[in-house]
């Protein structure tokens, strides 16, 4: 049995990695005392005590919790925004190609993606790759979450009976173009200039949608929509959490994409829609799930070279 610490427990990442550990018997797990879970000293005995440690912190803690690690066999898998472009890091993202995955599973510091980012990555990473479009595109975005993803005080506000009626509607964010997924985004998909990025924060619970919109017209080789559509489908051959959804789905959603349809499931659907001369790229999944604490828990079970969807919700 490997032996599991959680470093902030309480928080919606770390619950539901804890909550996904209540059926497993090849993971012990520690558990801090309540009110010394932010005590520096008891939380380095258990982080070097552990044999994977996961931080479920804000980034300052984070930094300050990969300080304490003196035992060398110690693996951390970070949630946090503080070392997704950081040497040294795997990115937790194994699907978007196999030096991803060997890193993950030859790695003893693992850094999961952003919910954002991660729908971003798995759209934009194959176009650069691949060269259907160049470093250089000009790449926009727009996105949808629900509120889980927004951290304790946000969802105690949306869950307060007496909100005002602001949280009533979608409201977009981020609006002076700073957003703190941008950095990874950039980096991990290698283009020249951050994305213009549009989120969105609506009033359900869990499950996002990312989309990318691409001109045919700026693509560096002809394409059509179904040879988009056949370009991802043979990128994602055989991902367990990746499925590209059939081409013309959109006729059998009534031409719409509800952003919750994935909550509870630990996967990504990507959707290819759109004309022959603009192409809409849309992923949706769990903001928890493959955008956080699913994605956590598919980094170590990689790591531990058992069943990647082992505890997992496919």
């Amino acid at each position: 049995m490997k032996k599991v610490f959680i470093d902030g427990s309480e928080g919606t990442t770390g619950l539901r990695i804890y909550e996904r550990f209540m059926n497993r018997d090849d993971i012990e797990l520690l558990k801090i005392t309540p009110e010394l879970r932010k005590d520096p000293a008891e939380r380095k005995k258990l982080i070097n005590q552990s044999d994977i440690t996961f931080l479920c912190l804000p980034d300052a803690a984070a930094i300050e919790s990969v300080s304490l690690v003196e035992n060398e066999n110690v693996k951390i898998i970070d949630a946090s925004t503080a070392h997704r472009t950081k040497e040294g890091w795997a990115y937790g993202f194994p699907e978007l190609s196999d030096e991803f995955k060997n890193k993950i599973k030859e790695g003893k510091r693992i850094a999961v993606p952003g919910c954002y980012a991660s729908g971003f990555n798995a759209i934009v990473y194959p176009l650069v790759k691949k060269g259907i479009i160049g470093n250089d595109y000009p790449v926009s975005s727009f996105a949808i979450s629900g509120y889980s993803g927004a951290g304790k005080n946000m969802i105690a506000k949306y869950d307060d009976e007496n909100r005002t009626d602001d949280y009533n509607a979608p409201r977009p964010y981020a609006l002076t173009q700073q957003h703190k997924h941008l950095k990874e985004m950039k980096f991990i998909s290698d283009l020249a200039e951050e994305p213009l990025f549009s989120p969105i924060i609506a009033d359900y619970y869990a499950g996002m949608v990312v989309s990318i919109p691409l001109y045919a017209s700026m693509l560096k080789e002809k394409m059509t929509l179904k040879d988009i559509h056949s370009f991802y489908a043979k990128y994602y051959e055989g991902k367990q959490f990746i499925k590209v959804m059939p081409f013309g789905i959109e006729e059998d959603l009534n031409g719409f994409l509800p952003a919750n349809a994935c909550a509870g499931w630990d996967g990504m659907e990507i959707f290819i829609t759109g004309n022959d001369d603009r192409i809409l790229i849309s992923s949706r999944f769990d903001n928890l799930g493959k955008g956080a604490s699913g994605a956590a828990i598919q980094c170590m079970n990689i790591m531990l070279d058992c069943e990647e969807d082992k505890g997992l919700n496919l």
